[in-house]
């Protein structure tokens, strides 16, 4: 299926998310040429119970400061977003929503749930439990951006697959070939001496499926060595330059309690490049 609508969920509390990972997603949506759709929340934090003296503290006069904080800076995401899809011709829309706190992954889940895939950043600051949510309940592919500052411009020439002939990365193949068709080259990464590969079947079998959608691909293999997998190919990434990682997402929620395979945690917890998550 073609990536056609794309959702860019945007972060306004406690920290906005940085306006490098609206360019990114502009970028990224410009190169498959869909309509890209970007969500801010004005989130308003619920101060539980009276456990402080009114007298002491404004609790409500602070949880409204707070609220107000989080207007401006979805205001202001919203409007550089606008203003950058503009710029790249797209078709896009803006949408404001209001909410607590803890209810905001659960929306931009009921949005995802609508869209070819949807973006999300993973800052250095605090957790990844937005992603999280959105990856495993939304049932659509999720890429995830770092907020970190990039070395180079974002940009869809090398794309990277992590294959282990699982379920999840065949999900992810599937997901991504949109992707991997506009690609200017495709390696697909098998990592050796880490697990055992439930699969009498070669990765070559896998480059003759993609050759069939006019996808060449480079098929590496790369030996564990005793390192987490998670590591392998975050290095691997970097000695070929990908891109975007494209891999299947391990694990499974509930409520808040995330229960992440190795190289999921790893990578989602500090994404060195853009990964393509698909569950």
């Amino acid at each position: 299926m073609a990536i056609r609508d794309v959702l860019l969920a945007l972060t306004s509390y406690p920290e906005p998310t940085p306006v490098s990972v609206v360019e990114d997603a502009v970028s990224f949506a410009s190169s498959l040429g869909c309509h890209i759709a970007a969500i801010a929340c004005e989130t308003h934090v619920q101060v539980p119970g009276t456990f402080l003296s009114s007298s002491l503290v404004n609790v409500g006069g602070m949880a409204a400061s707070e609220a107000h904080k989080s207007l401006n800076n979805a205001r202001a995401l919203l409007a550089a977003f606008e203003s950058g899809a503009e710029k790249a011709g797209l078709s896009h829309e803006r949408v404001l929503e209001r909410c607590l706190s803890h209810q905001v992954p659960g929306l931009f889940v009921q949005y995802a749930r609508l869209r070819d895939l949807t973006i999300v950043s993973v800052p250095e600051s605090y957790d990844q439990w937005y992603a999280e949510t959105v990856i495993f309940e939304s049932g659509k592919p999720t890429l995830v951006l770092p907020e970190r500052p990039r070395a180079r411009p974002f940009d869809v020439k090398t794309v990277m697959v992590a294959w282990d002939f699982s379920r999840a990365a065949a999900r992810a193949i599937a997901d991504a070939i949109p992707i991997l068709e506009k690609a200017r080259e495709v390696r697909i990464v098998t990592v050796t001496n880490e697990k055992v590969l439930d699969s009498r079947h070669s990765a070559e079998e896998l480059a003759k499926n993609l050759s069939r959608h006019g996808i060449d691909v480079v098929l590496d293999k790369v030996d564990a060595a005793g390192r987490p997998i998670g590591k392998v190919l975050e290095t691997h990434a970097a000695s070929c330059k990908a891109d975007i990682l494209v891999m299947g997402a391990y694990g499974h929620s509930r409520f808040r309690e995330f229960i992440l395979g190795g190289a999921t945690m790893s990578l989602l917890s500090k994404p060195p490049i853009p990964i393509l998550f698909s569950h």
